[in-house]
């Protein structure tokens, strides 16, 4: 086969996992040897469905030991089989650099024989790259669960971020989906990375020439709507990622229907929404101080796909607003829909000058359409007069969402016309809106 031809069945078999972030390393270049790694990471450019996809993001191979129901390479599934040999993989990267096509490289891999032989391959081609053609460029390595140790160590010693992906948001989903996988052998490759970490920050402290580890740390991700797991059970468990393993990022991969099985959902099309939303939650953990128990709880399983999750929290607990603006402390502005992290800090020092009204808040960027609902300035509420809850709500919705809920409608919402704000016109809009959107500017 011609690699032109593996490159393609590879990288499209490669779409399916998202959990590539290249924020966190700032790997130096040398004189007269290709690539460098920056904080602000490596080229990314949009899929069609939305998702944010490395410019090299490849399978080794797509040939697997493993039979999960939800996955495009799963061994019973009838596709056409190739891989990569870590030369072919090396040099195609450092080609694809030089003609300035990417910055770095994110690799995965079907399992083949078993995981330390695949693990071991990954490793064979990220060396090539460190020490034959000395690239110095950002490097994502996806570790194989179950492989030996020592090769976590090996290839963390030379790349800038390794995940490994949980699959499931529970242990009997994953048990239900993927029999083959144990959750210990998931959770157990997180647990060695992230003391791994830890032990290579505190000899660093003491020993400048210990070696670099996973510079931009690890992340994972875990597929929704492929099992019956409500969205309280899944932000609980990325709270307990982020607090116990240290995750940069948890990732939230719509589930695609690519194959058919009795066990799986029947769908037309992956719940692009609802992984949206969850992207929001996860946001709200990680920045605005909010817990999983907060927004999520017995009565309320699941995100409302017609409001962010910040407006939604607030709708209902209504009784602790509204807020006035120009005492409230940083962390109550954080919790008002509308504020965002830079505009919460921009209120605290605005108001060291003097006391702000509505006008004020819209120069800071505060969206007032959401906020004014949920604050007063000087003492004057600017929002709307409500009965009902409902009402509230139906005013936090987007226009188009709005007016289907009122004729009606039941159709699904779209992604993409009616989250993406009204930023800029122009034939690259929706690209740059829904960078801003997946980037969790919701306010």
């Amino acid at each position: 086969m011609e690699l032109k031809d593996k490159i393609e069945l590879l990288a499209a078999a490669a779409k399916y996992d998202v959990s590539c972030s290249s924020s966190g390393s700032s790997r130096q270049g040398k004189e007269g040897e290709p690539g460098s790694a920056h904080l602000a990471g490596i080229c990314h450019s949009w899929s069609d469905d939305g998702r944010c996809i490395s410019l090299l993001k490849i399978l080794m191979t797509n040939q697997c030991v493993y039979d999960c129901k939800y996955c495009v390479n799963r061994a019973s599934n009838d596709t056409r089989r190739v891989m990569l040999t870590p030369d072919e993989l090396s040099y195609l990267t450092i080609s694809f650099y030089r003609r300035n096509y990417i910055e770095g490289l994110f690799l995965s891999s079907g399992v083949i024989r078993d995981p330390d032989y695949t693990m071991e391959r990954m490793i064979e081609t990220v060396k090539k790259l460190r020490f034959q053609y000395h690239f110095h460029g950002y490097i994502h390595l996806k570790a194989i669960p179950g492989c030996d140790p020592r090769l976590l160590i090996d290839a963390g010693r030379l790349v800038d971020r390794m995940s490994v992906n949980i699959e499931m948001p529970t242990g009997e989903s994953l048990k239900l989906l993927a029999p083959q996988k144990k959750k210990e052998s998931l959770i157990g490759p997180m647990r060695f990375i992230r003391d791994t970490i830890a032990e290579q920050r505190d000899s660093s402290r003491s020993i400048r020439s210990t070696p670099g580890f996973i510079p931009a740390g690890q992340t994972t991700q875990m597929i929704i709507g492929a099992s019956p797991d409500n969205d309280d059970r899944i932000l609980t468990l990325s709270e307990g990622l982020y607090r116990s393993y240290r995750m940069k990022r948890v990732y939230y991969s719509a589930y695609m229907p690519v194959v058919s099985h009795p066990m799986l959902p029947t769908v037309d099309k992956p719940p692009l929404l609802r992984e949206h939303r969850l992207y929001q939650a996860d946001w709200l953990l990680r920045f605005y101080g909010f817990s999983a128990g907060e927004l999520l709880d017995a009565d309320h399983p699941n995100l409302d796909c017609l409001v962010d999750p910040k407006s939604d929290w607030a709708v209902r607990n209504y009784d602790l607003f509204p807020v006035e603006i120009n005492t409230a402390d940083y962390e109550t502005l954080l919790r008002i829909p509308g504020i965002g992290v830079k505009s919460a800090g921009r209120i605290v020092n605005a108001r060291r000058v003097g006391a702000l009204d509505g006008a004020d808040l819209k120069k800071i960027g505060v969206v007032w359409k959401r906020a004014r609902h949920f604050v007063t300035c000087q003492g004057r509420y600017y929002g709307s007069s409500f009965r009902q809850m409902d009402q509230l709500k139906q005013e936090l919705m987007p226009y188009q969402a709005a007016k289907k809920l009122q004729t009606g409608g039941s159709e699904q919402l779209s992604f993409f016309q009616e989250i993406l704000p009204r930023t800029k016109s122009g034939p690259e809009s929706g690209l740059q809106n829904l960078f801003l959107v997946k980037a969790g500017e919701i306010g």
